[in-house]
């Protein structure tokens, strides 16, 4: 026997394993530990000790202890697929914006000569006081960039040229600036160096492998944005100050003008994250297309609750590889069915406007280049995404005593305090529910979905719809018909949050999705007073991390996992908020969402925007 095994066999005859100050104790029934044994605990002692430690993982952060008695550690490597003793991508959710703030390095480009907008420099002022304030790093200029070289062979004369600018260092996680608007002598030199890209393009990306950090140095060397001058793309974000557009903020501009508005805006800064200044307003703008904005003296809080969680959980795209990619037959699932149904009900409510294509927004072929890979091949954006979610499945029994409990076997990886399994693999988890301790089995989730970019309100069921699965791994599962393969088929950015509304829902309101569960979410908000009986809205105050993340996944968990003490059986919906993005909703029935929805739009009373968010803040 290994070390798992003689731990697993003893465990499971009633014998107890922990570690204290890096020494292994054990403390076992009578007649239980002979001396054979005894012998392979002093072969394997010190196996056994690095396994017994490493299930259970204390992280000061990850593991703050929860109402439920759950850590964020499981949690988060629940929702993430993660198994394992070190699992490969794992990073322990972090949920607190001040332990956010702390692991964050920002530096604060220089102002130009002659800048004069009062404005943004009092406002630079109070932002780099209010992010040290609650711990943020913040690194002169001088310090935070290093000079960054990049040699390349130029086709046809055979020459080898070098480049060489001052950029931001990799470790920076953003770097700040003010809006520059482009000499006439500037725009020459990137038309020059466009134009050179395009002309090299083909013979570059066949000789040499072109990163983001290439494609960004080869083609915007004459360009003065600081999106130029950083040395990794991919992890330091841009934030630009500028003057606020009071025209995209205002509730009385549609919201299909605003995603023109803030696209525009972002494209035109290729930046992150731009924030809109004011006598007496603050606004933030990132790729969620959110039209949040703040007074001025809320400042502090705009920086903890909306600023820092943008900074430290970048949008990113899940990556293919994350899954376990196989296929199936969506024209034999009732789920699909029903989603294509559920998409064209909404399709009269406005909810989801038409996403736009990264080639009729970005004009340039480099900057083209470098958002392809940023988004993982993604040809296009889309707001909002529509999901079903099939009735969890279960082998054995669904929740199990404590006397069965206690026979259980530690899971590689988790605590066994908080996570064990049975003989046949399937795991079962300690929850505080109404202040009562239960013992359920965490089933398989699987859960259709639209693809990245897809038309919701007309999927089609043969290359539109995906099939997600969480286990012990994540799972992607892909149309079988084979015009799919044509389509740029990739999960939706939200899919953990998609898996965690379902886990939290099996877990917690097992009724609510007993038979499946329609799962929607769209970049608005719904009035409070819309709300019915049998319905709740949790999540308003949450920080407002991006899509994308699995912490926005972690939140949409607990904010079903808090509605215990609350409600038991009979839920009809639950709202989850997500600040700054929008409003997930899930409920027992297809058909009564999509009439609550509807009524919803019909008496104003849900829109997109941030129109009805103050209601919900407010309560």
């Amino acid at each position: 026997m290994n070390a798992a095994e003689i731990l697993a066999k003893l465990t499971q005859q009633g014998v107890v394993f922990w570690a204290e100050n890096s020494k292994l104790n054990i403390r076992s029934p009578k007649g239980v530990i002979t001396p054979e044994i005894q012998l392979e605990i002093s072969t394997y002692k010190a196996d056994i000790l690095a396994l017994i430690q490493e299930m259970n993982v204390s992280s000061k952060v990850a593991n703050e202890p929860l109402i439920q008695g759950i850590s964020l550690q499981t949690i988060g490597k629940l929702i993430g697929g993660f198994s394992g003793e070190s699992p490969a991508g794992y990073q322990p959710p972090i949920i607190n914006p001040k332990f956010m703030a702390e692991n964050l390095k920002v530096t604060f480009r220089p102002l130009p000569n002659n800048y004069h907008n009062q404005v943004i420099i009092q406002f630079r002022q109070k932002l780099s006081f209010c992010l040290q304030k609650y711990g943020v790093k913040v690194i002169p200029w001088k310090e935070a960039t290093t000079e960054l070289q990049h040699k390349i062979k130029i086709p046809i004369i055979n020459s080898y040229q070098s480049f060489k600018i001052q950029g931001v260092r990799s470790d920076i996680d953003a770097v700040i600036d003010v809006e520059r608007p482009n000499s006439w002598l500037r725009k020459i030199g990137i038309f020059v160096a466009e134009n050179w890209y395009k002309l090299s393009y083909n013979w570059l990306k066949e000789k040499q492998q072109m990163s983001v950090v290439q494609i960004a140095k080869l083609s915007s060397w004459a360009e003065d944005h600081a999106a130029k001058y950083v040395e990794d793309p991919t992890n330091t974000q841009v934030i630009i100050l500028t003057d606020i557009d009071h025209k995209f903020v205002s509730p009385l501009t549609p919201y299909t003008e605003k995603i023109r508005i803030g696209i525009n805006t972002l494209i035109k800064t290729f930046s992150e994250i731009v924030i809109g200044v004011s006598n007496e307003k603050i606004s933030i703008l990132n790729m969620n297309l959110s039209d949040s904005k703040f007074d001025q003296y809320e400042i502090e809080d705009f920086v903890l609750k909306s600023l820092i969680p943008k900074v430290f959980v970048p949008i990113t795209p899940l990556l293919i590889s994350r899954f376990e990619v196989g296929e199936y037959n969506p024209h034999l699932s009732s789920y699909a069915h029903n989603l294509v149904k559920l998409g064209q009900e909404l399709a009269s409510t406005g909810l989801f406007p038409s996403g736009f294509k990264l080639a009729d927004v970005i004009k340039r072929k480099s900057h083209r280049d470098i958002v392809d890979v940023i988004v993982n091949g993604r040809t296009g954006v889309s707001y909002g995404f529509v999901a079903y979610a099939e009735p969890p499945h279960y082998v054995g029994k669904p929740e199990i005593t404590f006397d069965e409990w206690e026979t259980l076997l530690p899971v590689v990886g988790f605590s066994s305090e908080e996570l064990r399994q049975n003989a046949e693999g399937r795991r079962y988890i300690k929850l505080n529910i109404n202040a009562e301790q239960r013992f359920k089995q965490i089933p398989d989730i699987w859960l259709v979905s639209s693809r990245s970019g897809g038309n919701k309100t007309d999927l089609n069921i043969d290359c539109d719809i995906l099939r997600i699965g969480l286990q012990d791994k994540l799972h992607l599962q892909l149309p079988l018909e084979s015009q799919s393969k044509k389509v740029d088929i990739k999960p939706s950015y939200d899919i953990y949050v998609m898996l965690a509304i379902s886990l939290g829902a099996a877990l917690y309101t097992p009724e609510l999705i007993a038979n499946g569960a329609p799962i929607v979410h769209f970049h608005g908000y719904p009035d409070f007073d819309w709300f019915q009986e049998k319905e709740y809205c949790v999540g308003v105050n949450n920080p407002s991390v991006p899509c994308g993340t699995y912490e926005s996944g972690v939140f949409n968990f607990l904010g079903i996992a808090n509605l215990d003490n609350q409600i038991i059986n009979n839920v009809n919906l639950i709202s989850l908020v997500e600040p700054d993005h929008g409003t997930n909703f899930i409920a027992h029935d297809l058909e009564y969402l999509i009439s609550r929805l509807k009524t919803g739009c019909l008496t104003g009373q849900i829109e997109l925007g941030g129109k009805h968010f103050p209601s919900l803040k407010n309560r």
